[in-house]
C-alpha cells in the first residue's frame, strides 16, 4: 500500500528534465538565502519542473490496429487536413486529430501506432499558440511519418507552441517502433497533430482527455463511422 502511494507522487524523469530540475533546485536554494516567502515561490517552481519532465510507465492497448494517442492534454481539433508538404504524404486531405499540452501535461511523445519511420522532417517557424489552427502551418515542427507492415502510413507532428522552444525527436529514419514507444517530447507547451490513414474515423470527439500511449484515437480495422459526444 505504502509503494502504491509513493508511485502516486514520484514519477520517473525523462533525462532531459535533470539539468533544468537542477537550475530551478539551486535558485530556490538562492531565494530562500535572500527572503524565505521566495524560497517557497521557488520551491513550487522546483516541483512544477519536476512533474513537467515526468515519463510515467504506460499501459498500451495490446490489440493490433488500434492507434493511440501521442501525448496527454486535450483534443483540440478534429477534421480533414493536407499534412504538412514536407512529409510527402500527398496532397489530399486526411483526418486530423490534434493533442493540445498545457504546461501540466506530461510532455514525453508516443507513436500512435506501431511501424516504421520512414521520414523525419523539421521545419523552423514561429511560436503561435498551438491550440490555434494556423499554427500546424506557421509554428516550428517536426514530422514523423510511420509505415505499417501493410503500407498505410501514419503522420505524427510534432508543433512548438507559445511557451516551448524546443522540440526533441529521439528516433530517426529506419528506426522500428512498437505502439506507444517513446519518441521524443516538447517543452514547454504545445500540440500534436496525427494523421490517419485514408478511410479511417477518428473514436475520440473535441475536448476529451487524452492519456499518451493508452487513450485509443481510432481503430485502422473498424469501419465504424465518425464518434460523437457532449460534455455533461
Amino acid at each position: 500500500m505504502a509503494a502504491d502511494m509513493l508511485s502516486t507522487v514520484v514519477k520517473p524523469i525523462h533525462r532531459e528534465g535533470y539539468r533544468f530540475i537542477a537550475v530551478f533546485a539551486a535558485v530556490t536554494v538562492v531565494l530562500f538565502l535572500i527572503w524565505q516567502p521566495l524560497g517557497w515561490v521557488g520551491l513550487g517552481l522546483t516541483i512544477w519542473c519536476y512533474y513537467f519532465f515526468r515519463d510515467p510507465v504506460r499501459h498500451v492497448p495490446a490489440r493490433a490496429g488500434l492507434l493511440v494517442s501521442p501525448a496527454d492534454g486535450v483534443i483540440s481539433l478534429i477534421g480533414p487536413a493536407v499534412p504538412p508538404a514536407e512529409l510527402g504524404m500527398g496532397e489530399g486531405a486526411r483526418m486530423r486529430v490534434s493533442v493540445f499540452m498545457n504546461v501540466f501535461n506530461c510532455h514525453v511523445n508516443r507513436a500512435p501506432i506501431g511501424g516504421q519511420v520512414v521520414r523525419i522532417a523539421y521545419r523552423p517557424g514561429k511560436f503561435l499558440n498551438a491550440s490555434l489552427d494556423k499554427a500546424s502551418e506557421d509554428n516550428e515542427r517536426n514530422g514523423l511519418v510511420l509505415e505499417m507492415e501493410d503500407g498505410r502510413q501514419v503522420g505524427v507532428v510534432q508543433i512548438a507552441g507559445l511557451v516551448a522552444r524546443r522540440i526533441l525527436c529521439e528516433v530517426q529514419e529506419g528506426d522500428v517502433l512498437a505502439t506507444g514507444e517513446r519518441f521524443g517530447m516538447i517543452r514547454f507547451g504545445s500540440r500534436v497533430d496525427v494523421y490517419l490513414p485514408e478511410g479511417v474515423e477518428p473514436m475520440v470527439a473535441l475536448g476529451q482527455g487524452m492519456i499518451s500511449g493508452e487513450t485509443v484515437i481510432a481503430d485502422l480495422s473498424s469501419s465504424e463511422p465518425r464518434r460523437m459526444a457532449e460534455a455533461i
